[in-house]
């Protein structure tokens, strides 16, 4: 049976995301684990987050997950939530700290000097709420999904990319960020599927259907 590897590293909403799985996929082997050993068997995973990333990172280490992490990213299908996703880079603002450096780039605060709406209203650090993902290439786990449509956002950082070809999606919040990206077996979103009502369950079933 198919099973699906639920990172757990401590950081993050983790039975939302396998409870949002188990919802599109009730027949499917759902584990949220800390065990390599466990995650190496899984045939899918994903890797979700909360907090800050220089606590994510030190978390993944000390649990040993860190080669397990960077092998699902080369060999299966692999999905990153938030951290998950800013983890992918070269290192982050926040703490400067190094990430996993499996994607060319680095993780940035939003600038206080480009917060601002288009009349003229500051806006607020962290981006938080609902905003719309504009879909910059075509790809499965877009299938079925509209254009434009809206997502779950809570972060302070965003995602720059240093190749503009792995962009899959992106969003405006002051200006135009990255909020998806995609590498061979590698998808990662910087909005939470798992809170996105029908258009993230959609993406985590497309997910799940997925073969990379």
């Amino acid at each position: 049976m198919d099973t699906v590897a639920i990172v757990d590293y401590g950081m993050g909403n983790l039975r939302s995301v396998a409870k949002a799985i188990e919802h599109v996929a009730p027949r499917l082997h759902v584990i949220v684990s800390s065990e390599a050993a466990e995650i190496a068997r899984a045939t899918r995973v994903v890797v979700p987050g909360q907090g800050a990333m220089p606590d994510c990172m030190r978390e993944l280490d000390a649990r040993g997950l860190r080669e397990a992490v960077i092998d699902a990213t080369r060999s299966r299908p692999f999905l990153g939530i938030c951290i998950g996703l800013q983890m992918l880079f070269e290192g982050s603002d926040e703490g400067d700290v190094a990430g996993l450096g499996l994607l060319a780039g680095r993780v940035r605060r939003f600038p206080a000097t480009r917060m601002v709406a288009a009349g003229g209203t500051r806006l607020k650090v962290p981006h938080m709420g609902w905003n719309r993902v504009r879909q910059e290439r075509d790809h499965a786990l877009w299938q079925g999904i509209e254009d434009g449509a809206r997502f779950y956002f809570v972060h302070s950082y965003y995602v720059e990319a240093a190749d503009p070809g792995i962009v899959a999606g992106s969003t405006d919040y002051g200006f135009r960020f990255t909020s998806a990206v995609a590498d061979a077996n590698i998808f990662a979103v910087q909005f939470h599927p798992e809170k996105s009502a029908q258009a993230g369950l959609r993406l985590l079933e497309n997910f799940l259907r997925w073969k990379p």
